[in-house]
């Protein structure tokens, strides 16, 4: 599968010699400079940018189905950046940074939509935890308001206020910056860039192993055959653990399924995103008018792309208390990604064990937002052979320093 019919001019204004295609397929060659492992939108951001900003471009990424078939496009495309600790709101915030521009930098649609967050408060103690939030977020220049429910219901007519609820709305934090995106026309885009300035996606290639020779790695096993590498660089999420054990790396990550739906087209009626870690639920209107919701993990391990009804069930209930008028719409599908969890609910991105073998992995369910951000800083990795400032304090060894950046809080509903 390469992508939709299209004749847009390649980045730079040239036509593409594919005019039919948004990017080549290419049959992959015996060795690369640097191979991607995982044809995600963090696998073609990372190509993107080695290329771009590093100018590598003897790269492949080798992606085991479709690109983007795997989380990229099971997600529920909510950007934001209002963490709480420094080190994730500055990887966030670079991300979000780079959200504001990524149409005119890809030349390519994203409906990248700035219609801001909600993240509700339902106890005394959420308050001081999302007004604490508030602060922190404003000392590192994150846009960031605590609203009290009069403010919530002007921002969000719908939403329902009233005291006598199972979880009242006490207020909300509310960053106007944040918003959604389109998942799959992000990964369409920056994998059309990446091909135009030279890097080869190769789709239906399973790494099934890495090879690794005196503690260096020297390239992948594939379905399609043995590939060397000067470089590898894992971005293939909850997986990566599976391909990192078959160099001896035991990865600290748990793989979770995590299930959204969406609901018929409706008319515009729900103007921004809103979300709750106590009813655990979140909700935001996509382009074409469906309702996209999201729920929390489903508690046991498994790669499976499904879910349990139950999850389901509670989630709709939640959207109904704090949304009554959605009662009688209808839900159209559901889904499931696989969300990849590390101890402190916080990614692994840089070094390895292994001499150039890098990880990036441990984004739980912030991944899809953290794209353009963790592309620019893994390229950087990957291309000195050393952490850019942001991603450094996200290496594996805080496992064993105990520098751990504990987003639990922040990252407690999935999105």
């Amino acid at each position: 599968m390469a992508g939709p019919v299209g004749s847009r001019p390649a980045p730079g204004g040239d036509l593409p010699e594919h005019p039919d295609r948004l990017w080549r397929n290419p049959e992959p060659k015996a060795s690369y400079d640097v191979i991607v492992v995982g044809g995600g939108g963090h696998g073609l951001a990372t190509a993107y940018y080695l290329a771009k900003n590093h100018g590598i471009t003897d790269v492949a990424v080798l992606e085991r189905g479709w690109l983007a078939g795997g989380n990229m496009a099971r997600n529920t495309t909510i950007i934001r950046s209002n963490y709480l600790w420094d080190e994730s709101a500055g990887i966030y915030e670079h991300s979000l940074k780079l959200w504001e521009s990524l149409e005119q930098e890809l030349d390519y649609p994203i409906l990248f939509s700035q219609r801001g967050v909600l993240n509700l408060a339902h106890s005394l103690q959420d308050v001081r935890d999302s007004v604490r939030r508030v602060h922190a977020n404003r000392l590192n220049g994150v846009d960031a308001e605590w609203l009290d429910p009069s403010q919530v219901r002007e921002i969000c007519p719908i939403v329902n206020i009233s005291p006598d609820v199972r979880y009242p709305v006490h207020g909300a934090t509310y960053q106007p910056r944040a918003g959604i995106a389109k998942h799959d026309y992000v990964a369409w885009g920056y994998a059309r860039a990446a091909d135009a300035l030279g890097v080869d996606l190769i789709q239906n290639c399973e790494v099934q192993g890495l090879r690794v020779s005196n503690g260096r790695v020297t390239g992948v096993h594939t379905n399609l055959g043995d590939i060397g590498a000067g470089k590898v660089a894992l971005s293939a999420a909850g997986h990566t653990s599976v391909v990192a054990a078959t160099a001896g790396i035991d990865l600290p990550l748990q793989s979770h399924p995590l299930q959204a739906l969406v609901s018929e087209l409706l008319e515009p009626v729900h103007p921004t995103v809103v979300m709750s870690n106590a009813v655990h639920v979140y909700v935001s209107q996509a382009h074409k008018g469906e309702l996209v919701m999201g729920a929390g993990i489903d508690t046991w391990n498994g790669y499976g792309q499904r879910g349990a009804f139950h999850i389901i069930e509670r989630q709709m209930s939640a959207a109904l208390e704090l949304f009554p008028v959605f009662a009688r719409a209808h839900v159209l599908r559901t889904w499931g990604g696989i969300v990849d969890v590390t101890p402190d609910a916080s990614p692994i991105v840089g070094l390895s064990p292994v001499e150039n073998l890098y990880l990036n992995c441990g984004w739980g369910t912030g991944g899809f937002k953290a794209t353009p951000g963790v592309g620019w800083c893994y390229a950087h990795t990957v291309a000195h052979g050393e952490p850019h400032p942001l991603n450094a304090p996200f290496s594996l060894e805080r496992f064993v320093t105990g520098a751990l950046v504990d987003e639990h809080g922040a990252a407690a509903v999935a999105h």
